[in-house]
């Protein structure tokens, strides 16, 4: 290679130097002879990409304004967020957070969060609405770590009781060691995991479960999972996630699996 030439360090810059607009790694062998660096020279090229796809090598200056650009940007985005953070007034309160829409994941992320927390030392209280009794991998695993008061209190789907009365039973006694855990001043965060799904077919009252969450005391955290959750039950939370359903396995015969579901 000739004395003075700039040698590519990346896949696109190698690519880009051989006059590639794309890599096109199926019709072409690689040229990775063009990744090596000359240790004779000190800076390497860069391929900057316009919207048409084509890549064009940057010559040193170009690069330090690029980075110089970066910077400015970046010093500026920095600048704003540290104003809307200054701007927040409330250091601790008791959040109620709600996890529905009809994507996987709103159980998974609330013990994410339960393990989270656990990492602090906290004490954590999960009450499971609906589910039946079937020992979980988080279950397994949260109450090995200890530190968590778990109750599994329902009867199993709506569809295989196909008894109105026995679900509304089981979602009382649910609510009830709820609200036991909820007096308990050493639980930091409780997990009321499916409730959604007793409030969705009216198994327990809605205003008699929003006045007591809204009654728990300050610094209490509490999130409630399942999908279709009650428009009131939006209204007063602090955080709502929809868990947004793309592509499910399950619709492709995947039955539910060990490690993923459970």
């Amino acid at each position: 290679m000739a004395d003075g030439a700039v040698f590519p360090v990346t896949v696109a810059g190698a690519a880009a130097a051989l006059g590639h607009a794309h890599l096109g790694f199926a019709r072409t062998a690689f040229p990775f002879r063009l990744l090596a660096k000359d240790r004779r020279f000190h800076s390497y090229a860069r391929v900057a990409f316009t919207s048409n796809g084509k890549g064009t090598v940057l010559t040193e200056d170009q690069e330090k304004d690029a980075a110089r650009r970066h910077r400015e940007k970046m010093e500026k985005r920095k600048a704003a967020q540290d104003a809307e953070v200054a701007s927040k007034t409330i250091a601790r309160k008791g959040l109620l957070m709600v996890h529905t829409g009809p994507g996987k994941g709103k159980s998974t992320a609330a013990f994410g969060l339960a393990l989270r927390a656990l990492g602090h030392g906290w004490k954590i209280g999960v009450v499971q609405f609906g589910k039946g009794a079937w020992r979980s991998g988080e279950r397994e695993m949260l109450e090995k770590l200890g530190q968590v008061s778990w109750h599994t209190l329902g009867e199993g789907f709506t569809w295989e009781t196909q008894d109105r009365a026995r679900d509304e039973a089981a979602a009382r006694r649910a609510w009830e060691q709820a609200c036991e855990l909820m007096d308990d001043p050493g639980v930091r965060l409780l997990v009321l995991d499916e409730l959604n799904i007793a409030l969705r077919y009216d198994h327990l009252p809605i205003g008699e479960v929003l006045a007591r969450l809204a009654a728990r005391r300050d610094d209490l955290h509490v999130v409630v999972t399942g999908r279709n959750a009650k428009p009131e039950l939006v209204a007063a939370a602090d955080l709502v996630t929809e868990m947004t359903l793309v592509k499910h396995h399950f619709a492709a015969g995947v039955k539910a699996q060990e490690g993923i579901e459970f």
